[in-house]
C-alpha cells in the first residue's frame, strides 16, 4: 500500500491568516487543509492523519490548549505547532509541557514555520514507523504457543537450551524445536536478532 501524503491542518480563526498558511504550503507543494475553528475541526476529526497540526493559541470557543487537551484524551500522537500573536509566555510553556512542538509568536518568517512544520512530519513518520514495527513484534508474539512463549522468555534471560529443558521439565530435543518455532515465527535468524527485537524493550508485551 503506498504510504499517505502528509497532511498540514490550520486551525485559525483569523481567514486572512488561514488563506496566508495555505498559501505558504501550496508554494512548497505541502498538502493542507484549514479551519476556521477548533470546534469545527474536533466535530470532523475521525482519528490520526499523517502530517501535523499548526493551530493559533488563542481562539475564541475552544482555545489552542484546550483543543491539545481534547486532542490527547483522544489518544493522538499528530505533532501540534503553536502560532500567536501574543507572545504568551507562560501559555507556551504549558502546551510545550504538554507535548507540543514547537510556538512561534506572529509575525514569524515563512521558513521558519515550514521548517518547523518539516521537522514536524518527520517526527510525525518516525513515530508511525515506530508504531507499526511495535504492532508487527506484539502480532508476531501473539502467535506463540503457551510453551513458545515461556521458551522465549527463558531464552531472554539469558538460558542455554539444557537449562530451559530442566526448567520446564522438557527434553532438550523438544526445547530445541520449541526454540525453532519461536525464531521462525518472530522472523529472526539469530539469538542477537531476537534479543535486539524484543529482549531489550520488551515491546511485544
Amino acid at each position: 500500500m503506498a504510504d499517505i501524503e502528509p497532511l498540514v491542518i490550520v486551525i485559525d480563526d483569523d481567514e486572512s491568516v488561514r488563506d496566508a498558511l495555505l498559501f505558504l504550503m501550496g508554494t512548497v507543494a505541502l498538502n493542507a487543509k484549514a479551519y476556521g475553528s477548533a470546534k469545527v475541526f474536533l466535530e470532523q476529526y475521525e482519528g490520526d492523519l499523517p502530517g501535523c497540526i499548526v493551530s493559533d493559541i488563542r481562539m475564541p470557543g475552544v482555545s489552542g490548549l484546550e483543543l491539545q487537551q481534547e486532542l490527547l484524551k483522544r489518544g493522538s500522537k499528530s505533532p501540534i505547532i503553536f502560532i500567536s500573536g501574543h507572545g504568551d509566555i507562560p501559555m507556551a510553556v504549558e502546551a510545550i509541557k504538554r507535548g507540543a512542538e514547537e510556538f512561534l509568536t506572529k509575525p514569524f518568517r515563512d521558513q521558519e514555520l515550514l521548517d518547523c512544520i518539516n521537522a514536524a512530519i518527520e517526527k510525525d513518520r518516525w513515530q508511525r514507523s515506530q508504531f507499526a514495527e511495535t504492532t508487527s513484534v506484539k502480532q508476531r508474539h501473539a502467535s506463540l504457543s503457551r510453551r513458545e512463549s515461556q521458551v522465549l522468555d527463558l531464552v531472554l534471560e539469558g538460558k542455554a537450551n539444557k537449562v530451559i529443558a530442566l526448567d520446564l521439565n522438557l527434553s532438550h530435543r523438544t526445547i530445541e524445536v520449541h526454540r525453532a518455532h519461536v525464531m521462525e515465527k518472530m522472523q529472526v535468524r539469530s539469538l542477537a536478532e531476537l534479543v535486539k527485537l524484543v529482549g531489550s524493550s520488551e515491546s511485544y508485551k
